[in-house]
């Protein structure tokens, strides 16, 4: 069975001060530059579903997953210097998930297939290494190190030959998560 999208009116309040003060900005779809709506952003509440924010516009920089919540000083949680420049909406997905890991870059080298969670692709598959990977079903969330900790980064349906040239040279993926829809 492939899987389906459904309408959902997903909503995140950015605010340009701590604790949801200042000027804000309410988005319900992706934003490449926040910087043309507010100088800055400090907090923020998701109304409703999932979104990945950037510390950099056009969705570079670091990233951060955010679900329905309240986030008053998210910059401390984080450890964020500089505040989101940059958001895009997870659409919601109820179906399978298929992802293929790779241990080199352009798919080379061992490959496993994922329908599940991995908390550790080492102690799962004896691969050090995540170069690059083909999502096939589902949206995904990758993580810096084992048990879903560290940096992350979101996986959409597609082909990633690459993490290196994407700006994740320094970067290793030890673990990867599925966005499931119970999260909305």
């Amino acid at each position: 069975l492939h899987g389906e999208r459904w309408g959902c009116c997903s909503r995140i309040i950015f605010y340009e001060d701590r604790n949801f003060m200042g000027r804000h900005y309410e988005c319900m779809s992706d934003c490449a530059d926040m910087h043309s709506y507010m100088s800055r952003c400090h907090s923020c509440r998701v109304e409703s579903g999932c979104f990945m924010v950037y510390d950099r516009p056009n969705y570079m920089g670091n990233q951060y997953f955010f679900r329905r919540g309240e986030y008053g000083d998210y910059m401390s949680m984080m450890g964020w210097r500089d505040s989101i420049r940059s958001c895009r909406m997870i659409p919601m997905y109820r179906g399978s998930y298929r992802m293929r890991i790779y241990e080199r870059e352009n798919f080379g080298g061992q490959m496993y297939e994922m329908m599940d969670d991995c908390d550790s692709i080492m102690d799962r598959y004896r691969m050090s290494d995540c170069m690059s990977c083909h999502v096939m079903d589902g949206h995904w969330l990758m993580y810096e190190h084992p048990h879903y900790r560290g940096r992350m980064m979101y996986m959409r349906p597609g082909e990633y030959r690459s993490f290196r040239e994407m700006g994740y040279g320094g970067m290793r993926f030890m673990s990867m998560r599925r966005i499931m829809d119970s999260w909305y």
